[in-house]
């Protein structure tokens, strides 16, 4: 488990998101809005209510039908200020996995970061995650060559300034997703959005 709780791990994810997302520097602030969740798919079944945790095995790959994502997950530390680091801006864009958080399938909210745009190299790897909706799967390939399987719960686009952080971080008592990215309108060097994909284990494939 990460070596914050609450508030405080939520705190450094959001840092490392003010300074990622394809640019550098801090995003400009603006007001607060409303969160919008994403409509549900008449074509997607709902998520599974109830599916037993798996072991813990690192994440090495990531996988969205849905808006064509199939992408190596990389490992995320902290980084020399104690924020949570971001994958690096480079043309093969990927996500990366927050070290400290339980791993996709474990009970808890496991969290995968990845970049909107990659700055000069145009789209990044999560472009399209607010195109997802409920019910749609995420597969996540372990390490130990099984699959943590995941449908959409919800997808929310939010003020950074206004960031769900006891929503997303919280304890859960049940295997979680958590994709972040950026969003909304360019503010200067950044976005002033977060796009968060919420997901709960579906199955697990060996």
């Amino acid at each position: 488990m990460s070596p914050f709780s609450g508030r405080a791990f939520a705190t450094a994810v959001l840092a490392a998101l003010l300074v990622g997302c394809g640019a550098s520097g801090t995003t400009t602030g603006s007001p607060a809005h409303t969160s919008t969740a994403s409509t549900p798919s008449s074509s997607a079944p709902p998520p599974a209510k109830s599916v037993s945790a798996v072991g813990r095995s690192t994440p090495v790959g990531l996988r969205i039908p849905a808006i064509g994502v199939d992408t190596p997950v990389m490992k995320l530390g902290l980084a020399a200020d104690g924020s949570v680091q971001v994958p690096p801006i480079q043309a093969h864009d990927r996500a990366g996995w927050y070290e400290h958080s339980p791993t996709p399938g474990q009970t808890g909210p496991s969290v995968i970061l990845g970049h909107v745009t990659v700055g000069a190299y145009g789209d990044g790897v999560f472009r399209h995650l607010g195109d997802l909706h409920r019910g749609e799967k995420i597969v996540a390939r372990l390490e130990n060559g099984t699959a943590a399987v995941f449908a959409v719960t919800k997808v929310e686009t939010v003020a950074k300034a206004d960031f769900p952080s006891d929503e997303v971080y919280g304890n859960v008592d049940r295997p979680e997703l958590r994709l972040i990215t950026c969003g909304g309108e360019r503010t200067g060097d950044g976005y002033r959005d977060n796009v968060i994909v919420f997901a709960a284990l579906s199955s697990a494939n060996p």
